[in-house]
């Protein structure tokens, strides 16, 4: 055995004993030290980079570390064996996809702050926001000789006459601390409880000076990020708010590796853990902290995400879904216990998981069609959420049909060299002069923050900018030269955003031929989506009234750029919009209202979906957008080199 050491970026140190030849990844995966690795260590993505500092490693060569760097100590972790003791620091860009959990609520409103506006428009279509949680003082009889009725009776009695509900349940762990509590404040007590139709249940008891209050998480798990926001239930006040990595992310950028991953030795547990115990609970720690409440004030939780991530949140075997005739576990489910799954909660908390509509189409989808009012709407909708995957769902309150393609990474920052996905130090916004080439970015964070990467949105501007500068041409490929454009030995290009000296890495940001042919790929599976459900239905563009755009991907999307490089439809710019994080609003909706709930449950079974892969045409509909804009002048009249 070897002892290998990890010097973070953050400081600290972590050492762990290896095998020998065993694989660095795999190593640092077991040491708890997060590296990115997009394309699950395959050797493609090369964001794995770290430095060896001391002694050796059997390392392949890699395109992505050139003839200096590797003389320099660089490696990529993914393709590195150990052959003996060593130390090896993780940059900070190794784990740029991590977002710090420092953040506070009030500098997350970009993110959550558009939630509430949603649950307004949802009251007015007739959706209740009922609050079933409240907190109760109980005063109560103390025992005497004469009255010798047990504690629980005595407290289910009070509440059957006070209450009147068909029901009154004490868990076990309430009974268990019941005694105490009542005795040790003179039987006046604080009780957590839900009230809802016929039935109220106890959540806690606590003196009753306790500043302790019912609270729900509604969480977002992307197959990148995670996000989730904390609310007093019984105010309908949002406390806190965080997104962070999904730490899922080391086994794969995207689903299809996971689940693979998943079947392997021990593959499902670590897949679980990674998801509930090293992103979730330390989410929910955080958020508490933040509102000053224990995680056992949580007494529900909603999760809405993609079909896989349902199921590998949950622990259930995931594999039937990439493979044929691609048939789930489940679409929908009862509420969860929160105990069954390791997320640290309210120990009678229950999680409601938003229903999938099809294998690649899931819950996050249909809390966002939630939000969207398209099911109470007579305006034809085209709803796109743009993420990991790529989601479509079109139709109105007649009629709703929903498709999933496979976008790839690329919207998130995977596949790109320089790619990160949304936080700070991500560029979110480019221009570029088209004289000079010289390039002018906003960066996601805090004045003076440095950028790390290039995230999606900024990821459009960026090509979008290059080829109206006639800088690429249609096929991604660099057609000038200049300062800002460097060739290899090799011919290869490569456009430089960000000098080294002005980056938080050291490293120059830029985009290669390679780069903006992942991104042409994922753009034209979004348009090819769109143009293959529509002709499914014999319809085509013009018939669409709006089209709301969500996802995670930056501060917002420039829709023209958008529409300039093929990825959306040529339309009157004024029928779009851009919503966000829609899943979680959607969530949230959930969390706050039973009604809603019930909403999502209709959504989905009244949703018609479409499997692209068996629809003819589909793939000769990709090829033909493979190019920017696309293929077809006639579909981007305004567009041009």
């Amino acid at each position: 055995m070897f002892k290998i050491t990890f010097k973070l970026s953050g400081g600290g140190d972590r050492t762990v004993l290896a095998a020998p030849s065993q694989n660095l990844l795999d190593v640092a995966r077991s040491a708890g030290v997060s590296i990115d690795a997009p394309c699950g260590g395959s050797g493609n993505c090369g964001k794995c980079r770290v430095k060896l500092l001391e002694g050796e490693l059997d390392c392949e060569k890699s395109r992505h570390i050139d003839r200096e760097e590797y003389e320099s100590g660089w490696r990529l972790a993914c393709v590195s064996r150990v052959v003996g003791d060593a130390i090896i620091e993780i940059p900070a860009e190794a784990t740029a996809y991590q977002d710090s959990l420092s953040s506070d609520f009030t500098a997350r409103k970009r993110d959550f702050g558009g939630i509430i506006e949603m649950q307004k428009k949802l009251s007015e279509a007739g959706i209740g926001f009922l609050r079933a949680f409240k907190t109760i003082i109980v005063e109560l009889d103390e025992p005497t000789l004469e009255d010798t009725m047990p504690d629980n009776e005595r407290l289910s009695r009070y509440l059957y006459d006070k209450y009147k509900p068909d029901y009154v349940g004490i868990p076990f762990y309430v009974l268990k601390k019941l005694p105490e509590v009542l005795r040790e404040n003179n039987f006046r007590i604080k009780c957590l409880i839900e009230h809802s139709r016929s039935r109220l249940t106890i959540f806690e008891v606590l003196p009753p000076d306790a500043e302790v209050f019912p609270c729900g998480i509604a969480i977002d798990i992307g197959t990148t990020s995670v996000s989730a926001v904390l609310v007093d239930l019984e105010r309908g006040k949002m406390l806190s708010g965080v997104s962070a990595a999904n730490q899922q992310i080391r086994y794969g950028a995207d689903v299809i590796h996971r689940i693979v991953e998943s079947t392997r030795p021990g593959g499902r547990e670590a897949l679980q853990r990674a998801v509930v115990q090293e992103t979730i609970n330390p989410i929910i720690r955080h958020m508490c902290k933040e509102a000053k409440v224990p995680p056992s004030a949580v007494c529900r939780l909603s999760v809405a995400s993609n079909t896989t991530m349902n199921h590998l949140f949950a622990g259930v075997y995931a594999d039937p879904i990439r493979t044929e005739p691609y048939v789930p576990a489940f679409f929908e489910t009862r509420p969860i216990p929160a105990v069954m799954v390791g997320v640290e909660a309210n120990n009678n908390a229950r999680i409601i998981i938003t229903p999938n509509i099809g294998s690649y189409v899931g819950g996050d989808i249909t809390a966002g069609v939630l939000v969207t009012q398209m099911w109470d709407s007579p305006e034809m909708t085209l709803f796109v959420d743009l993420g990991t995957n790529g989601e479509l769902v079109f139709g109105n309150s007649d009629f709703m049909m929903a498709c999933a393609c496979s976008a790839g990474p690329a919207f998130e920052g995977g596949e790109i060299i320089c790619g990160m996905r949304a936080a700070n130090g991500a560029i979110d916004e480019v221009k570029i002069d088209g004289e000079t080439m010289e390039p002018t970015i906003k960066v996601i964070g805090d004045e003076g923050q440095k950028p790390m990467g290039i995230c999606g949105s900024g990821l459009i501007d960026a090509i979008s900018e290059l080829y109206s500068c006639g800088i690429i041409n249609s096929r991604g490929q660099f057609v000038r030269e200049g300062r800002r454009i460097r060739r290899d030995k090799d011919g290869a290009a490569r456009f430089i955003l960000v000098d080294r000296e002005e980056t938080a890495t050291g490293r120059d940001i830029f985009l290669t031929e390679v780069d903006i042919d992942n991104f042409i790929r994922a753009k034209a599976a979004i348009f090819s989506a769109i143009r293959t459900m529509l002709s499914s239905l014999s319809m085509d563009v013009s018939v669409i009234d709006r089209v709301i755009v969500a996802g995670g991907i930056g501060s917002g999307i420039n829709i023209e750029n958008a529409i300039k490089i093929g990825m959306l439809p040529n339309i009157p710019i004024e029928k779009y919009s851009y919503i966000g994080n829609s899943s979680l609003a959607g969530s949230y909706m959930s969390l706050m209202s039973r009604e809603a709930y019930d909403q999502t449950l209709e959504i989905a079974r009244g949703m018609t979906y479409l499997e692209l892969s068996v629809v003819p045409g589909y793939m000769e509909e990709f090829v033909a957008a493979c190019f920017i804009p696309h293929t077809d002048e006639s579909l981007f009249p305004t567009s041009g080199e």
